[in-house]
Formats: structure tokens, C-alpha cells, sequence
């Protein structure tokens, strides 16, 4: 990870520009509307830089961000509204006095839960949260698309300003695992003053059919309520990259 905090604030700032949080944002609100409408407490596992936090605090949620971060959770403090808390966690051993009437886990953090016994305690986790009958929202990666599209090198180069990125990323593929391991050389350049940094980040990314989501649910006493592609709503398919779910607390 980058030494600089302030030039890894803006290499993430900037990575994730086209990112719309405000549509993610409006179309998690709607499902929270239809499935579970009245709540007001949120969990959210995976809190980042607070983006999504800020934004459903403006839709009058109150969000207790849990981040194993340190840097995103700083970064997150310094810009957060009211009615938001972050705490420096792991999302399968954090302890908050208090439960919830939805729990979220948005841009696929779930799917960094490679192992079992890990993937297990952040679902019991959840779900000693959860008020009776509470909701957990989540999206992970697709079995059926991973194999089917197969993930692939890809280059994406950025700049703004103050820096310029680039990323290359070369996925390592463990079928037997449902693995995808994604590993990012990335040189940063202050435009300013010339300086480059290069670092190298790995991340490996599992992927779910349904059966074994339904497994877990059933295992972590869920029912599951929908599933959808995320954002579209459209049925999940061979080319549905990422799933979103519903369970609700039983």
C-alpha cells in the first residue's frame, strides 16, 4: 500500500470516479423501501471512504460503517455528515453494542471472504446484528459469468490534475477454490513534481453460484427474500457479473 496517505487518498478518489454512488445509493434505498420500508438503522460492512455512507445519511439513514481500513476509515472521517459512525474492524469479528434494521455490504466485499470458516462468522456476525426480521443487502461476484466470460489483463489509466494512474491487472484463476486472483501493478505520478510511486496490490475475489448461497443462508438461519443483478434488477444470468441479495433475519 502506498507510504504517501495523501497520494493514496487521491489515487482511490480517483480510480473510482465514474463510479456512481448516488445511483447505487438511490437503488439500495429502493429495495430497503419495498422489502423493509421504516428503517432508519444501518450497519454497512465494508464502509470504505464513507462515499455511500454520506449519501444515505442525506436519505435520513443512520450508518454505522464497520472498515478493517485505517486509511479509508480516516479518509472517511474527515468528510462524514451526521448521524455516521466508522469503526476500524473486521467485519467478521466486529462487536457493536447494538442492532440493526438493515445490514449492507456494497462492491462486492463479500466475495474477499475466501474462506469458509471466514465467509461463516461475518454471516452469524450479521445476523446477531440484525433486529428480528432484519434485512442484509449484499452482491457478490457470479460463478455462471466468471465462467463463462472468463476475466481477462486489462490496462486502465487515469489522471486528474494532481496525479496521474496506471493499473495494470492480471487475474490468476483457481477453479477449484471459486477463486479470482486479481493482481494490480500500479504506478502513480504526482504530476507536480515528476515523483512515481509504484506498488502492487492482490486481490482475490471469490464467486458464488445460488446453491451456495442458499447454503449459506440456510446454515446462518437466512431466508432469502430476492436476487437480482445489481443495479438493472434483470435475472441473474451468464452474463450477470455481480448478484445482488436479500436475506432477511429468522
Amino acid at each position: 500500500m502506498l507510504q504517501n496517505f495523501k497520494l493514496y487518498s487521491q489515487y482511490y478518489d480517483l480510480l473510482y470516479q465514474d463510479k456512481d454512488y448516488a445511483l447505487e445509493t438511490d437503488y439500495i434505498d429502493q429495495l430497503i423501501k419495498q422489502y423493509k420500508p421504516q428503517s432508519k438503522n444501518v450497519i454497512e460492512l465494508g464502509s470504505g471512504t464513507g462515499k455511500h455512507a454520506n449519501l444515505f445519511s442525506q436519505k435520513g439513514y443512520h450508518i454505522y460503517g464497520i472498515e478493517r481500513s485505517a486509511e479509508m476509515v480516516n479518509i472517511a472521517n474527515q468528510n462524514k455528515r451526521e448521524n455516521i459512525e466508522f469503526q476500524v474492524a473486521d467485519i467478521s469479528t466486529f462487536e457493536v453494542d447494538k442492532q440493526f434494521d438493515i445490514a449492507l455490504s456494497l462492491f462486492h466485499v463479500i466475495s474477499y471472504l475466501n474462506r469458509n470458516q471466514d465467509l461463516i462468522h461475518t454471516f452469524q456476525n450479521v445476523h446477531r446484528h440484525l433486529k428480528q426480521g432484519g434485512l442484509f443487502i449484499f452482491d457478490v461476484w457470479h460463478s455462471a459469468a466468471v465462467h463463462a466470460l472468463v476475466p481477462e489483463k486489462r490496462t486502465k489509466q487515469l489522471s486528474n490534475e494532481k496525479i496521474s494512474v496506471i493499473r495494470n491487472a492480471k487475474p490468476i484463476i483457481y477453479p477449484e477454490q471459486n477463486v479470482v486472483e486479481v493482481n494490480y501493478d500500479i504506478e502513480v505520478t504526482d504530476i507536480e513534481s515528476g515523483t512515481r510511486t509504484v506498488f502492487s496490490e492482490k486481490h482475490p475475489m471469490r464467486h458464488f453460484s445460488k446453491p451456495e448461497i442458499e447454503l449459506l443462508a440456510f446454515a446462518t438461519q437466512f431466508e432469502i427474500l430476492h436476487s437480482e443483478e445489481f443495479l438493472t434488477q434483470a435475472a441473474p444470468s451468464v452474463d450477470t457479473w455481480g448478484v445482488c441479495y436479500i436475506f432477511k433475519k429468522i
